[in-house]
């Protein structure tokens, strides 16, 4: 074991700084936070066609008039319509657009349980029109359907600076990249097609616990993905409000050349990257212009008609993981042999770190994470997060890891020894994740936790459960997203607050990301942000009527006070 490994475990343990101190005060009535992560669901994807309570006004697929309540093509449908693109030679996040669709690709099913992955989905018509359509017009609500392209470069490109009018052809050109260790996609056969238009219908149906959650509590229609890209990078930024990075030694390193990202159009084709894949590129280094990937999207930040934060937040020398990698120690704190799928220790602090310091109880709750030698496909390691971190997995702060099944013991206890903070990543089987897991079983799963608090009415009035989504999983959304640095915001996902004390029926505009929850849990405890560089330093939004969903002080994201009673 690396002596500043060894090193780290112990100030985790012995430091003054972080001895526990007498638990502090709550600054509000919300004296336990429980915080529920489903995976891979854009806004648009589940709440297209919500309609909430009277008086309140949401933005969705169905407001603006892209499509009806029946799931057909509205007046505005137009507004959603793909572009084709040129994409040639240097990485542009924003590239020339050169055409319309005339019709959607037939949608593929890359990763769906039962379902080929080499030839389109026959479920799905072949001349689907040109705009998001209605899953469970043509697959039953809770069958297996694809999983779309959810990278870091090609989600830059598919939001195309804010107009969100290359998702298909994205997908259609580089999909999951030449090193993606997965199918054997080529130029021109990514194996996508559509996948990524597709949306539930909750005025059909769909989702009908989600819409009950809705109409009863609080929901926010301007909450974001902290990381462009996947599972990896957005629950480290709902732990850090921060991006990680390659390390060696405990520094800043450079990885091997076959890890770093090279979104650069290979010679003759459009848009089919150098090198970027689950088996290829992960890493960046965007402090260097000349890195590929780099220029073209600081070009772009340096137009916005505000000032990114900390010009881009890249520092000299770092390279920056910005697709999935797998987590450095074993469950049970093990340090694991170094290879390519895997993530090197981590030296930026997190909120585990932090609650800890200050004296705050938490749990992070793992579905599958006591099941055998955790090779289970119900044990998700990236989502269990704090597995990135020496001063968590050789500390003290372990023992506050531990298995989903744990939650439901503590949740029967009297409320004073449920602690303050909790997070709950489920089992990947009831995840909500496209392909091998569906929407359904993540409703169950909600409905379990949301009854089981419940069931405890003393820890029920003084909880706020929030319950979000890791990141849009590719699929389209029609949201406004703020660019705050190099590495996001991305899409829209859900939001909700589960609590007696949460506004009933209410929408909030507020613009939030995930390390909206670290400012919640900060503001609540009497916390600093994390670091100089995470993004809980950023102020909260200045809204008006003419700019409900654009902060007038960009970049700038709310705490999720918002969303409580005045009188919490």
């Amino acid at each position: 074991m690396h002596r500043r490994i060894v090193l780290l475990a112990a100030m985790a343990v012995s430091h003054p700084a972080l001895a526990a101190p007498e638990t502090p005060k709550a600054a509000t009535a919300i004296e336990h936070v429980i915080v529920i992560i489903g995976e891979n669901r854009s806004f648009d994807n589940l709440f297209a066609t919500y309609r909430p309570k009277k008086g309140q006004t949401i933005a969705n697929l169905r407001s603006l008039g892209i499509v009806k309540a029946n799931g057909q093509p509205g007046a505005n449908f137009h507004l959603a319509g793909q572009h084709l693109a040129l994409s040639s030679g240097e990485y542009s996040p924003a590239p020339r657009i050169t055409g319309t669709y005339e019709a959607l690709p037939q949608p593929y099913a890359p990763g769906a349980f039962g379902q080929r992955r080499d030839i389109p989905d026959a479920r799905f018509p072949s001349d689907l029109p040109n705009g998001p359509f209605q899953i469970s017009k043509y697959v039953a609500y809770g069958a297996h359907t694809g999983d779309p392209v959810h990278r870091f470069f090609q989600m830059w490109q598919q939001l195309d600076g804010g107009k969100n009018d290359l998702f298909v052809w994205t997908a259609q050109t580089v999909g999951m990249g030449p090193s993606n260790g997965k199918t054997p996609i080529a130029a021109g056969n990514t194996y996508q097609g559509a996948v990524t238009m597709g949306f539930y219908n909750m005025a059909t149906g769909d989702a009908p616990y989600l819409r009950e959650l809705a109409d009863e509590y609080a929901i926010a229609d301007n909450y974001h993905q902290s990381v462009l890209g996947g599972t990896t990078g957005n629950y480290l930024a709902l732990t850090t409000g921060d991006v990680s990075f390659y390390t060696r030694e405990g520094k800043a390193a450079q990885p091997p050349v076959k890890l770093i990202e090279n979104p650069d159009a290979q010679p003759g084709t459009n848009n089919w990257y150098t090198e970027d894949g689950y088996k290829g590129g992960s890493y960046v280094n965007c402090y260097d212009m000349n890195s590929p990937g780099v220029k073209g999207i600081h070009q772009f930040l340096k137009r916005l008609p505000y000032r990114a934060f900390r010009d881009g937040n890249c520092d000299p020398d770092t390279y920056y993981m910005v697709n999935n990698m797998e987590p450095s120690f074993s469950p049970t704190g093990e340090p694991l042999k170094p290879d390519d799928d895997k993530l090197p220790p981590q030296i930026i602090p997190s909120i585990g770190d932090a609650l800890t310091a200050r004296g705050v109880s938490w749990r992070w709750y793992s579905g599958g994470r006591n099941d055998g030698k955790y090779v289970d496909k119900e044990y998700c390691a990236m989502c269990d997060t704090h597995l990135y971190f020496p001063s968590i997995m050789l500390g003290a702060g372990r023992a506050n890891l531990h298995d989903l099944w744990a939650f439901y013991l503590d949740a029967e206890k009297k409320e004073t020894y449920f602690p303050a903070v909790s997070i709950i990543a489920p089992y990947d089987s009831v995840s909500g994740h496209p392909g091998y897991a569906m929407e359904p079983g993540f409703d169950e799963l909600l409905r379990g936790i949301v009854n089981k608090v419940k069931q405890n009415p003393e820890l029920w009035k003084k909880t706020a459960i929030f319950v979000t989504f890791d990141e849009s999983g590719g699929y389209y959304d029609s949201g406004y997203t703020q660019f705050i640095d190099f590495f996001g915001d991305g899409p829209r996902v859900p939001l909700l607050v589960i609590s007696p004390l949460a506004k009933n029926g209410y929408v909030d505009h507020t613009y939030y990301d995930h390390a909206s929850i670290l400012k919640f849990i900060e503001r609540n405890w009497g916390m600093p942000p994390l670091s100089p560089r995470s993004r809980d330093n950023l102020p909260n939004p200045l809204h008006d009527r003419n700019s409900p969903y654009v902060p007038k002080n960009r970049p700038a994201i709310g705490d999720l006070m918002n969303l409580f009673k005045d009188d919490k």
